[in-house]
């Protein structure tokens, strides 16, 4: 899926990434050594999956983020030192993300995403958008699949967090566990035994833009039968999206009381028009969902990034195709939706 051919790796390298090459692969390592990844958006979540693809070994990383360094910035967004705020936050992160790891091609872009062409994203294998309104996601989700980019999405809101995948046609190859039957070693022992061994195997997976999932019918029979036992989670970052939508930014701690009474306005609309039951974002959620908390950053960064890892290396099979970690019941789950 990279645009260059698989290169090989210099003695530097081989040794840098031992570890990772031991557990992967050096095929798997040589996709990754050619991979360009932009990052979109780098608060808290943006910046932990900045350091887990750039210690990962990717050929570049492009931090895109328009907006400065703020004090709520502070509790989860590691690499701008705590005297940036007030600056540009990819500006502000690159001598800590270059830190990360020499070997990777670290840039810089303080530009707005929404003046970007469609010709920007061309030049990269993998596009992840964080802190974007939901028409940006779906613009970028387009871009992404008339070029063949991997594309994924994803926020932390509070205690909450979610990402999404778009991978189109995916082929990667996995390794599992089968059954072999071994011949007897002696005419005596007539019985065979079986054994287990490990084979490669390769697979495939198809994956549906965001608009498919934003879109769903849930008074469809299908969906019907999935409400009960879908996470709350993703009707919340609905409202939340929206509400980023409607007022150009994210629920803040210095105004609580109004956020959380234009949250409920917008609960009871979205989720009417979804025709799903107020009940499933009860009010006590709206407490939880103010600034990008550190721990769930990296919860929710970690995964995004090792699904990131897995696309580009094609080493196992990705998630398909949306991740919620929801702190009521400790969980990150996987759902597939809208197909």
């Amino acid at each position: 899926m990279v645009k260059d051919a698989p290169i090989e790796l210099t003695e530097d390298e081989a040794q840098l990434y031992d570890r990772q090459i031991r557990l992967w692969g050096l095929e798997s390592q040589k996709r990754l050594r050619c991979a360009r990844i932009l990052v979109v958006g780098i608060q808290g979540l943006g910046a932990e999956v900045c350091k887990n693809i750039i210690l990962g070994g990717v050929k570049a990383v492009t931090m895109l983020d328009h907006e400065n360094v703020t004090e709520e910035d502070l509790c989860s967004q590691f690499l701008a030192p705590t005297t940036a705020v007030g600056k540009n936050r990819s500006a502000a992160s690159l001598e800590r993300a270059q830190a990360l790891n020499p070997l990777v091609d670290v840039k810089v872009d303080t530009e707005n995403i929404s003046d970007k062409t469609d010709e920007f994203f061309t030049q990269f294998d993998v596009v992840v958008a964080t802190n974007c309104p939901v028409k940006e996601l779906l613009r970028l989700n387009a871009i992404c699949r008339n070029a063949d980019i991997k594309f994924f999405c994803g926020d932390v809101f509070g205690f909450y967090g979610y990402f999404f995948a778009d991978l189109q046609i995916h082929e990667y190859s996995e390794e599992v566990t089968v059954a072999k039957a071994v011949k007897p070693q002696t005419n005596n022992n007539k019985k065979q035994k079986i054994e287990e061994e490990k084979v490669t195997r390769k697979g495939s997976s198809i994956f549906v833009p965001l608009h498919d999932v934003l879109d769903i019918d849930w008074t469809s029979d299908e969906y019907k039968q999935k409400l009960s036992k879908m996470d709350s989670t993703f009707f919340l970052v609905r409202i939340l999206q929206c509400f980023r939508s409607e007022v150009n930014r994210n629920p803040k701690a210095a105004s609580i009381e109004s956020d959380i009474e234009l949250l409920k306005s917008i609960r009871d609309k979205e989720l009417a028009k979804m025709n799903v039951n107020t009940d499933k974002v009860p009010d006590s959620l709206f407490q939880m969902v103010f600034a990008q908390l550190s721990p769930v950053c990296a919860i929710v960064g970690g995964v995004l990034a090792q699904e990131i890892i897995k696309t580009v290396s094609q080493k196992d099979a990705p998630h398909n195709n949306m991740f919620f970690f929801n702190p009521n019941n400790h969980l990150g789950q996987i759902f597939c939706l809208g197909n």
